[in-house]
Formats: structure tokens, C-alpha cells, sequence
């Protein structure tokens, strides 16, 4: 089951290069959905995979979801997943804490950025199957800044002190940041990937009705396709040695 929609990013661009990545097993069938509205088709799914922004879902799809993950689903989480938008009058963005059960689901809830620029990647568990092999790398994206909301098993991070103009929460102490993540629950678990911002030229309306740059980010990175294919795998259960992780 692949969810990809929402504001802001060319959800487009992002949906065919997930689909062409799950295409490279013939295995695996794949429905496409918009948001977390089929039960049934949650119910059902062998793993989930979203890229979405601000597809917040509802108290039952919430419960839903919890109790397919604790059963023993995999959910491989792409980028504005934990993203909850509101733009103020005074041109600020504020991240409220508008679904705390989906964000404790997730493991973290997105609360800011810096601009997009390039920054260090480092790895966090070198011995882990996600990881293993990956050495630390420089990316060019949304450097994402996170509120976790549950234990999680850190599998790359980097770090960010600073400023980040444009949000209410604006100014960043130095700490370590989330890239990759593991949230275990019950049965099953979350694997959350920071990385993958995208945006084409009329991504941003109604906001602004021409973005003038096409902004792909850690998509123009071999290292992240290596990361989304381990992560597929993962969720899959395609892989022998990942299963075991």
C-alpha cells in the first residue's frame, strides 16, 4: 500500500519514483491511495509506504494503523509524513501538536527546517543491516528538525545548531537530529527517512503561483536511492538478513 499525496512538493515526481523503485521486484503488487481512508485495504496491506505532507488521519484510521503496526505490519515513512503545517497571519509557520496519537505512532512530529543546503549525514549504527556499508555522506535538502514523541533506534543523524527563519520555533540549540529511525511497537515497526524533499515550479499554490527553481534534493543522490531500496526490502521482508533486524 503506497500513500503519497499532500501539499507543498511535486507529489507526483516523488509517487512515480517510489513506484518505479517497488517495480524492480516482480513480487511485489502495489495500490496506490491519496490517504489513510481504506480500513480495509490498511488491514490487509502485507507493509505501508508513505511520502506525504499534512495527510493527517482520522481517530479511527489512527487506530487503525496502531494496531496494524502491533500485529506485525511494516511502515516505511518518507519525509512530511510527521508534517502538520499552519501559516500565520504574521508569515510565520507553526507546527502545532494537532494529532498526538499519529505522531507517537510515527516516533516524531517535523517542527522546522533550515533553507535547503547541503549538510553531513553520519551513521549512527554502522553495525545495522539498514545501514551497514553506508558511510557518512553529504546531502543536499530539508535538514528535518523533530520533535520525538517515542523511544526510537537511531540508524543516521546529523547535527544542527542555529537558526531556522520562516517558523515560530526559529532558533536550535546544538543536538543530534533524527535522519533515519527505527520505532519498534509490538509485533511490528516504523522506519522513518527524513531525506526526499521535492518541488516542481506549481507545487506551492495557492501559496505562490510559481516557484522558480525545481528543487530535487536528495533525489539527485545515489546514497538515498540505496536508502530507499533498503528500506523497501524491509518492509517487504525481501531481504533475509534484514528480516532479522
Amino acid at each position: 500500500m503506497l500513500i503519497a499525496a499532500g501539499k507543498y512538493h511535486d507529489i507526483d515526481f516523488a509517487r512515480l519514483e517510489l513506484l518505479k523503485l517497488l517495480g524492480e521486484n516482480e513480487r511485489i503488487r502495489v495500490r496506490v491511495f491519496e490517504d489513510y481512508s481504506d480500513l480495509e485495504a490498511i488491514r490487509t496491506a502485507r507493509f505501508l509506504v508513505t511520502y506525504t505532507c499534512e495527510v493527517i488521519p482520522s481517530e479511527a484510521e489512527q487506530q487503525a494503523l496502531r494496531q496494524w503496526v502491533e500485529g506485525g505490519g511494516r511502515w516505511y515513512a518518507l519525509h512530511g509524513t510527521n508534517s502538520i503545517l499552519q501559516f500565520l497571519d504574521n508569515g510565520l509557520v507553526d507546527t502545532p501538536d494537532g494529532a498526538p496519537a499519529f505522531m507517537e505512532l510515527l516516533g516524531s512530529q517535523f517542527a522546522s527546517h533550515p533553507p535547503i543546503e547541503p549538510f553531513r549525514v553520519d551513521v549512527a549504527q554502522p553495525e545495522h543491516p539498514l545501514v551497514a556499508g553506508i558511510e557518512p555522506f553529504e546531502v543536499n535538502d530539508e535538514r528535518y528538525l523533530m520533535d520525538m514523541k517515542a523511544e526510537v533506534e537511531v540508524l543516521l543523524d546529523t547535527e544542527f545548531e542555529g537558526e531556522t527563519p520562516g517558523f515560530v520555533r526559529d532558533r536550535w540549540h546544538k543536538q543530534r537530529h533524527p535522519v533515519l529511525y527505527l520505532r519498534r511497537l509490538g509485533e511490528g515497526a516504523v522506519l522513518y527517512l527524513t531525506l526526499g524533499h521535492c518541488r516542481g515550479h506549481y507545487d506551492l499554490r495557492p501559496l505562490m503561483d510559481f516557484w522558480p527553481q525545481v528543487d530535487r534534493c536528495a533525489w539527485d543522490s545515489p546514497v538515498f536511492y540505496d536508502l530507499l531500496r533498503r528500506g523497501l526490502n524491509w518492509a517487504a521482508r525481501l531481504d533475509d538478513e534484514q528480516q532479522q533486524a
